[in-house]
């Protein structure tokens, strides 16, 4: 029995009736690119792989410390002080044998991007919010490339979704973003951007959040429903089963204040209102920085 048949047949038997037997063997032979083996992009690793998507791409050069274990899945007493790329491959292979993963511990830099790329269908976000510069390079070498690339935040008991097609609108045009600013005026652009709607804010101590130190609060609600957002997402961009709606359409849940937006942003990071959250989040952003 061909080895994809016999995956199908076993160890994802139970993924068909939700997808059928092709679209199983397109994520088979799918090659996934996750910068970030943390929080979320641990899990968006975990799920895919038991979505069974055969082959990852895995950067983090980060080792599991115990603040960690709140909530990312690859944190254990076990693996405190290890890599968790090299954690979160080895979990891959726990679930699929057969999977492929190239593991990339020491990050993601000028040097390596075009190769942790490479033969990939679609990037994945999973790093640090604070990582800014890195993320803004490789979604736009995604696009160069021609690949999807997907961002879902953790906010609150919440998350958002922004998918992002090589042909559609920038990541600098969607997230208001430039090379003429500041690192700290384009954090506040993605901040206004990645949360359009900040419902968050209305029960999160802002003090927790710390911009110097380049630290915030997390909980695993929110990166379980990222990943749920994400992975789903992931399965629609390999398989073709449904159509993808790219940025400027976002969508943003909060469990906690069971809030749910399917928005439009229209004109994304040029809309006024937008620049206006940008401007205050980058205010309160210095005053911090001050302090």
């Amino acid at each position: 029995m061909e080895k994809l048949e016999f995956l199908i047949e076993n160890e994802f038997s139970r993924n068909i009736g939700f997808l059928n037997f092709e679209d199983q063997r397109k994520l088979l032979k799918a090659r996934v690119a996750v910068v970030g083996a943390g929080g979320v992009g641990g899990l968006h690793i975990l799920t895919l792989a038991r979505l069974g998507v055969g082959n990852f791409h895995i950067a983090d050069p980060d080792t599991f410390e115990a603040a960690n274990i709140s909530r990312q899945f690859g944190a254990s007493q076990k693996t405190l002080g290890r890599n968790k790329a090299e954690v979160l491959a080895e979990m891959v292979k726990d679930i699929n044998p057969h999977a492929g993963v190239e593991i990339f511990s020491t990050g993601v830099n000028d040097e390596n991007a075009d190769r942790f790329l490479a033969d990939c269908q679609v990037l994945v976000d999973g790093i640090d919010f604070f990582a800014f510069d890195v993320r803004r390079m490789l979604f736009n070498l995604a696009r160069k490339k021609g690949l999807y690339a997907i961002t879902s935040a953790p906010l609150g008991f919440g998350s958002t979704l922004q998918t992002f097609v090589p042909d559609g609108m920038t990541f600098d045009e969607y997230f208001g973003t430039s090379d003429n600013f500041t690192f700290t005026k384009n954090l506040a652009a993605f901040a206004a951007g990645i949360a359009p709607n900040p419902y968050h804010i209305s029960y999160m101590d802002i003090k927790k959040v710390n911009i110097k130190q380049q630290k915030g609060p997390a909980v695993a609600p929110a990166c379980t429903l990222a990943t749920s957002l994400l992975s789903t997402e992931v399965v629609k961009i390999i398989t073709g089963s449904q159509k993808v709606l790219a940025v400027p359409h976002y969508i943003q849940i909060d469990m906690y204040r069971r809030k749910l937006k399917k928005g439009y942003l229209l004109g994304g990071g040029k809309n006024p209102l937008q620049r206006f959250k940008a401007w205050l989040i980058f205010r309160k952003f210095c005053q911090q920085m001050e302090e």
